[in-house]
């Protein structure tokens, strides 16, 4: 081989090498396939997360399939559980489907298919999990605080005073829903991030529509209601709550009464903000109305679905003002939610 032909070789595999570099692949050509996009979240961190929201549907799903079959386990003497009514045993069924729908939320937020998955077939979901499991997350462990410091009431001394379940399943169960919660939480949020990233990445941007901005105000409205109404409640006020149910009252309450005090301002707060732009980071805001109507409008329609059917201690039913701040609820839900859709829309004609 010739000086010149050697040389020139030299200078292709130079260019070559030169090239490979620049291109980030190391020596592979250019038309070298690229990896295929995939849900985010396969670190180890995220699969202990995905995971723990697996486990921790065990204990409900459990303790409810035996109680379907028959099974009187966590049941005390003298509950009204021990002979349950049909609309019990559907509720109950109905649960358990709720439960499980768990488990489907977490193989579509880890798996590759995930990411194909109709938008609306999974916000819908995730945005009642949102609203259901919020409240417990911040409330469960509220309650159990005041019982530390002694102002709780002794759960042993209240199931034997009015036997309905066990202690231990509450703390069981009651645990493994906040468990979900975050474990939800930590996987929902980098898919949100792959997926509708430039949804809520940035600043607020231009204000919505005057015609949103009355909306975002009638939710506001309604949100301080409804939490002026559970904050009076929370404070030991018994109007409007019937003679059991004033009798009833404890720390315990308070704390879910405060708690869902928050969540109505939370939406009414979060729609406000959103209707008004600004150069606020979005993400803020939106998880703001995000977790408050979704608190608001699910506890709202499941307080006032339970209300219309048989009470399980065989007292009173809740009395018209509750059914008023049940319904006050869904209806600052629903307009929060009306704001946060229009947010988001404008965000995608952006």
């Amino acid at each position: 081989m010739t000086k010149r032909a050697v040389h020139t070789m030299r200078t292709l595999h130079s260019e070559h090498s030169e090239h490979s570099e620049h291109s980030g692949h190391s020596g592979h050509s250019d038309y070298a396939p690229r990896p295929v996009r995939s849900v985010p979240g396969q670190g180890a961190w995220r699969r202990a997360l995905a995971v723990a929201a697996l486990a921790a549907t065990v204990p409900y799903l459990t303790l409810k399939t035996a109680w379907l079959a028959g099974s009187r386990i966590g049941i005390p003497d003298g509950s009204v559980l021990l002979d349950p009514e049909p609309f019990l045993i559907a509720a109950n069924a109905v649960t358990v489907v709720m439960d499980a729908c768990v488990i489907l939320l977490v193989l579509v937020l880890t798996r590759p298919w995930g990411l194909r998955v109709p938008a609306w077939l999974l916000t819908v979901p995730v945005f009642v999990a949102t609203g259901l499991l919020a409240p417990i997350v911040t409330g469960f462990p509220g309650q159990l605080l005041v019982r530390l410091l002694g102002f709780g009431e002794d759960p042993a001394a209240k199931a034997l005073r009015e036997p309905f379940l066990d202690p231990w399943v509450f703390n069981v169960v009651y645990t493994g829903f906040g468990i979900q919660g975050l474990a939800l939480a930590g996987l929902f949020v980098p898919y949100a991030r792959e997926r509708w990233g430039r949804r809520w990445q940035g600043v607020l941007g231009p204000r919505l529509p005057s015609s949103t901005g009355v909306v975002a105000a009638a939710a506001a409205a309604a949100g301080l209601a409804v939490a002026a109404v559970y904050v009076y409640w929370a404070l030991g006020g018994t109007a409007g709550l019937g003679a059991e149910r004033a009798a009833a009252h404890s720390a315990d309450t308070a704390m879910v009464s405060g708690i869902h005090a928050m969540c109505a301002l939370a939406a009414g707060a979060g729609a406000l903000i959103l209707a008004r732009g600004g150069a606020l980071r979005a993400r803020w805001p939106l998880g703001l109305a995000w977790i408050g109507a979704g608190a608001a409008l699910s506890w709202g329609t499941w307080m006032l679905a339970v209300s219309g059917g048989p009470q399980l201690d065989g007292g009173e039913g809740p009395p018209a003002a509750a059914l008023l701040t049940y319904a006050g609820q869904m209806i600052t839900g629903s307009l929060a939610v009306a704001v946060l859709t229009r947010f988001l829309i404008s965000r995608r004609e952006g």
